[in-house]
């Protein structure tokens, strides 16, 4: 079992030959992966060291004292978060081997594509089609909401490829390369003034059977374990006390003293408490992550993190006044990453709104803590047993 003493000696030996100020970026984190440090958790040659997972911040700690770059998280997130522990579970160990390496040095950026314009909350009634033609599936179909597709080598991919069944069960998982012909990418822009999200065409896409992740038909249940690590990716991201949105206001608050009123101070208040209780939770839930897989326990926290930051933003521009309606940039751009702390309260204010749709809708994520975590009975379902192409549209 490899603790904590070993992991500080992997890691001095590491920095010793590979010294970060004379090492190019790019060359260090794959020296990293190889020397099973970027994931410690991960498997021998897969970057990892079988090691617990709590024992990851020994290692991130010895890197950052020495300067160590690191693999930009926030940029590949979609691979980090989503993609690399549904490769892990259901890939080959062929398509681990090749995949995870350039995904986690960020060599390879990784897309989404679920959600369509007629399956985003009803996410299983998606109808892109996806038929066997030899060793290769065919797809067609329209993808939306697609973050990183512009700049995405690959991405996860759920298509049907047996319309007979009820909807749940008809779908199955890919890899698609972004790069093949047939896909073709187009920007959304949205309120803030950036298309940072996509909308992906698929025409006759030819995707090798040797690229498809768990068995025919199977693609749902594989598709929870990317949605499970999505949501806690999304609202369990480590941050210190005051850390995301609320020490923006906090900072706002007691620099500019001249905008405080008692309403203001109480309600600020108690969304600072609120938000030290959801990164205290964000704490306990990694924890039980470093026990296991992610549950549903990650859908509360993404509700969480949606309902805080829109409330946050709120109050923030509410507490600038006049000056909180000015907007600093509508410049049409397709950002790499989004960047809620680096912009103003304006852009903090509508980018926000986006926070109770992505990664789940907050009235399907209520659903499946009311269901999965409080165990209430589920709704009524009228299309559990019927054939997806009988199902009204």
């Amino acid at each position: 079992m490899t603790d904590a003493a070993e992991l500080r000696d992997r890691t001095r030996e590491l920095l010793a030959a590979h010294p970060p100020a004379d090492t190019d970026r790019l060359d260090f984190l794959r020296a990293r992966f190889d020397a099973g440090l970027a994931w410690v958790h991960y498997p021998q040659g897969l970057g990892g060291l079988g090691a617990p997972r709590a024992l990851q911040a020994v290692v991130d700690a010895e890197l950052a004292a020495a300067g160590a770059p690191d693999n930009d998280p926030r940029r590949i997130g979609i691979g980090l978060g989503m993609a690399a522990p549904t490769i892990l579970q259901y890939g080959t160990e062929e398509q681990k081997r090749r995949l995870l390496r350039p995904l986690w040095t960020g060599e390879e950026v990784w897309c989404q594509l679920f959600s369509e314009p007629g399956a985003g909350s009803d996410l299983a009634a998606l109808g892109t089609r996806a038929v066997r033609d030899g060793e290769d599936w065919v797809v067609n179909g329209q993808k939306v909401w697609t973050s990183s597709a512009h700049l995405a080598r690959w991405a996860i991919l759920i298509a049907r490829t047996d319309p007979d069944v009820p909807k749940h069960q008809g779908i199955t998982y890919f890899v698609c390369d972004m790069t093949d012909p047939g896909v073709e990418v187009r920007p959304l822009r949205q309120i803030t003034g950036e298309a940072e999200f996509n909308e992906v065409f698929l025409t006759d896409v030819r995707i090798p059977d040797s690229r498809r992740l768990g068995e025919v038909g199977d693609g749902w249940r594989v598709a929870q374990t990317t949605l499970n690590n999505e949501r806690v990716a999304i609202g369990g991201t480590p941050i210190p006390r005051e850390g995301g949105m609320i020490g923006k206001i906090a900072e706002t608050w007691r620099e500019r003293p001249e905008l405080r009123t008692h309403d203001l101070h109480q309600r600020l208040l108690g969304l600072w408490v609120e938000a030290e209780v959801a990164r205290l939770t964000g704490v306990r839930l990694r924890q039980q992550l470093a026990a296991g897989q992610p549950g549903p326990e990650g859908a509360g926290m993404k509700l969480n993190f949606a309902r805080l930051n829109q409330e946050i933003s709120g109050l923030e521009v509410e507490l600038l006044g006049a000056e909180g309606l000015l907007y600093d940039d509508w410049t049409m751009r397709r950002p790499e990453l989004v960047d809620f702390t680096g912009r103003d309260a304006g852009y903090r204010y509508l980018r926000s709104k986006g926070n109770s749709i992505e990664g789940g809708t907050s009235e399907v994520l209520l659903n499946i803590v009311a269901e999965r975590v409080l165990g209430l009975p589920a709704e009524p379902r009228t299309d559990k047993d019927v054939a997806w192409k009988d199902l009204a549209r």
